[in-house]
């Protein structure tokens, strides 16, 4: 296996992917490699197609505007760990927006978060590292965020 120069990090704002980002800043200092981050914007044009309602141009740009404004809020937070990263928002299909910029990048890493959903939870909802993992042409780390302490 040969070392990883480019880390591309998909971020979600969950937990999960806090963690995954966590874990990619550690190798990122540990391998002196360059971090990427990216959020995937999708619309839920299936959920307005049956009524023909487009979404106004507007609010889309809205939703995008404030997912950069997060994202590089988590920029900096790299960037204050040591690891200056690089934020990208895309639109459209997850794990093909994910693969296509580790592609764009040459990233030689995706580190992504995962809920582990099981049973009916997975079928219904999907698992966008699932299918990162089943497209992605070069290695994919997923983690795990914690779960909370018992009181």
């Amino acid at each position: 296996m040969g070392t990883f120069h480019t880390l591309l990090v998909a971020y979600d704002f969950s937990p999960d992917s806090e963690a995954a980002l966590d874990r990619a800043i550690d190798l990122a200092k540990a391998l002196d490699a360059a971090l990427h981050l990216v959020h995937v914007f999708h619309p839920p044009v299936e959920l307005l197609s049956p009524y023909e309602i487009p979404l106004p141009p507007s609010l889309v740009d809205e939703v995008q505007g404030a997912a950069r404004r997060r994202l590089e809020e988590v920029t900096a937070k790299a960037a204050a760990a040591g690891t200056p990263a690089r934020a990208h928002v895309r639109d459209g299909s997850p794990a093909e927006q994910i693969e296509s910029l580790a592609r764009e990048i040459g990233a030689d890493l995706i580190v992504m978060g995962t809920r582990g959903l099981t049973g009916l939870p997975h079928v219904l909802l999907g698992s966008v590292a699932e299918r990162t993992v089943r497209i992605a042409s070069r290695p994919v780390l997923t983690v795990k965020a914690a779960p909370p302490a018992s009181e």
